[in-house]
């Protein structure tokens, strides 16, 4: 790669660790934050989910003011606002205040994340991106993965605060760096669709909100059963508005590529699977097994390995071979090694029992994830990249909420926290339905397209950008559907 592809990708996936490290980082803090500031466990929980929320409500925001302002002063702007509600966070006097930082540090990320692969995507022709995105993927997996357990060495080496602070260096070097190193870049459109922006975020409020309240204040309460109606209601009024602006933030003839419409759900399911485990296995090795926090973190180590030896050469093999081989095969692989979890958990077996299928779930992980992402941004023309990017990361996020939800859901439902053959119980039956999410997703990955050299976008060009095809072989299909 060129000297200039290797600084985006490397600050790109800077500003990815960064913002994917802090969606979980807290998580093994949580008892040294209620300690401190009085915290009960509802506020706990909103330490986690405020992120999360702003997070998801306004990725395809975010890729929308990039595509509008600059791609690169939008990024900048996002990783200062991440930087300053980090130190907020870190001085915060009271849990209210934490959770209103976390809100802000969530819209940060949420201008930062889907920029990131943005500037990725234009930066790497066709031919070279899923070996880009396999690298980035793999730095941002190691971020997912090892979240908990660092934030378990600094809270108990420092102090939990130390979480936030250790931001304030990285972000601020990856903003001068950004701005010396990375060209600015714009979208096809000029104007800024406003009334798009209002009903995307107002929807994935709604939506986001039942999901997250779903188990505290019930599935069929109003508060969570209204919050879901508006937010779907929202997500149609949404669609028929993009159909009818002149400019939108999400163009609905995307979907008419068979890629971008199969790949983009295929990886809600991933990520449903990946954060539905995640949520309970430093748990269950806590719980069950008897470790600490840093042992637990420990155990995920193997786990964590298979994103960073295995997701570049996954995506550079997706350049050669096409993304659906990749993504049916990992999920083939995360749905055989999660039900193999479901299955030795509830038969007792120890860590050494279910290393070999944490190892086979991980790497289905890794060969799905490059190659999803490719298959998306590969479906619309390098100008386009920002609303795709926004949609898939949107999805993305998405995703770990429902699979968190329905896997908590389905735990409370078997077992509980009363002992460890409780925990143990409902374990065994959230591995069950996170198996499930990766099969679902396999199902709908069978129908992505196979691996052709086509033109990169379903219909007519946009009225500003060249009909520029994506260089090298890239498997995207147009409305009748190639494979």
């Amino acid at each position: 790669m060129t000297s200039n592809q290797a600084w985006v990708l490397g600050l790109a996936s800077l500003a990815s660790f960064m913002m994917a490290l802090d969606s979980l980082v807290v998580t093994t803090a949580l008892g040294a934050i209620r300690r401190d500031l009085g915290a009960s466990v509802e506020t706990l929980e909103w330490t986690v989910n405020a992120y999360n929320m702003a997070f998801a409500v306004l990725l395809l925001t975010g890729a929308a003011l990039g595509d509008r302002f600059g791609r690169r002063r939008t990024f900048v702007v996002g990783l200062a606002v991440f930087t300053v509600a980090s130190a907020a966070c870190a001085s915060a006097p009271t849990i209210g205040v934490l959770i209103a930082a976390r809100v802000l540090q969530g819209a940060g990320a949420a201008l930062v994340l889907p920029l990131s692969l943005t500037l990725l995507s234009a930066a790497f022709p066709g031919r070279q991106r899923g070996r880009a995105m396999g690298l980035y993927l793999g730095i941002t997996g190691l971020a997912t993965f090892s979240g908990p357990f660092v934030g378990g060495v600094v809270t108990e080496g420092m102090a939990w605060q130390w979480i936030f602070w250790l931001n304030l260096p990285v972000g601020v070097l990856a903003i001068v760096l950004t701005t010396l190193r990375v060209a600015e870049s714009t979208g096809p459109n000029g104007r800024f669709d406003l009334g798009g922006v209002v009903l995307v975020t107002l929807s994935a409020f709604g939506v986001v909100w039942g999901l997250v309240r779903g188990n505290a204040a019930g599935w069929t309460s109003p508060e969570v059963l209204g919050a879901l109606v508006l937010g779907s209601g929202l997500v149609v009024a949404f669609v028929l508005w993009e159909r009818r602006t002149s400019a939108p933030m999400l163009p609905m003839r995307f979907f008419r590529s068979r890629a971008f419409a199969t790949a983009n759900p295929a990886n809600f399911c991933v990520f449903a699977s990946l954060y539905g485990t995640l949520f309970f296995l430093a748990q269950y090795f806590q719980v069950v097994l008897g470790d600490g926090p840093l042992g637990a973190g420990l155990r995920l180590v193997p786990w964590t390995a298979t994103l960073m030896i295995c997701a570049p050469i996954a995506g550079r093999l997706a350049d050669r071979y096409g993304e659906r081989a990749f993504v049916v095969g990992g999920l083939a692989l995360q749905t055989a090694g999660m039900g193999w979890v479901s299955v030795a958990s509830g038969a007792g077996a120890g860590y050494a029992q279910l290393l070999p299928a944490l190892v086979v779930g991980g790497v289905g992980l890794t060969m799905a994830m490059p190659a999803a992402q490719k298959a998306v941004v590969g479906a619309v023309r390098p100008a386009e990249v920002g609303q795709a990017s926004g949609a898939f990361m949107m999805l993305r996020i998405l995703g770990g909420v429902f699979g968190v939800a329905v896997a908590v859901a389905v735990f409370a439902g078997v077992g509980g926290y009363g002992s460890a053959q409780d925990f143990g119980a409902g374990f065994t039956a959230a591995m069950g339905a996170v198996s499930a999410f990766a099969l679902v997703g396999l199902l709908v990955a069978l129908g992505m397209p196979g691996r052709r050299r086509t033109a990169a976008a379903p219909a007519e060009p946009a009225a500003n950008a060249p009909a520029t095809l994506v260089p090298g072989p890239v498997s995207t299909a147009e409305g009748e559907g190639a494979g």
